[in-house]
């Protein structure tokens, strides 16, 4: 790195101010500053870029051994299902048991049929969002709906008779 001390860029002044004189010093002092600036700013667009790519780079090492310890773990996990589902069948090839009626072609019993799901069509959603009766006898909510004209029979003054 070139090392610049007080005295050599006092000298560089001085030589300069010579050189250019002092009428064009400070507009060539100032065109310096910006093309130091940009070249500065240049350097770390630069070095930004290089870090970027190798995050990138080991992001996708990162990845690879990701996904290839999910698919060790899931062919880990197919054979293991593979293996209780021959050892279930093993077992129970000779099993009459009360819920076994018949076999298919392989000699393995059938999987046990259940009534398909039907729905119990409720209202789920006016459940959820009807407010509750305590809420409205608090705030003083009507509850019950009324004609104009009961309305205005219920709360009609009482005339007393003369």
């Amino acid at each position: 790195m070139i090392d610049l001390g007080i005295s050599k860029l006092a000298l560089i002044g001085v030589v300069a101010l010579v050189v250019i004189g002092p009428e064009k010093l400070p507009r060539v002092v100032r065109t310096v500053g910006a093309l130091f600036g940009k070249a500065q700013r240049y350097v770390a667009d630069v070095k930004a870029e290089v870090s970027r790519s190798i995050d990138l780079e080991e992001l996708q090492r990162m990845k690879a051994s990701v996904q290839d310890a999910a698919q060790h773990v899931e062919s880990s996990i197919h054979q293991t299902v593979r293996d209780v589902n021959t050892t279930w069948h093993d077992s129970s090839a000779g099993f009459d048991g009360g819920f076994v009626t018949g076999t298919d072609a392989e000699g393995l019993a059938p999987a046990p049929s259940y009534p398909q799901y039907r729905h119990p069509r409720k209202r789920f959603r006016l459940k959820q969002k009807a407010v509750p009766q305590w809420y409205k006898a608090r705030t003083g909510t009507r509850t019950r709906v009324q004609s104009g004209a009961a309305r205005v029979a219920r709360y009609r003054p009482k005339t007393r008779p003369f």
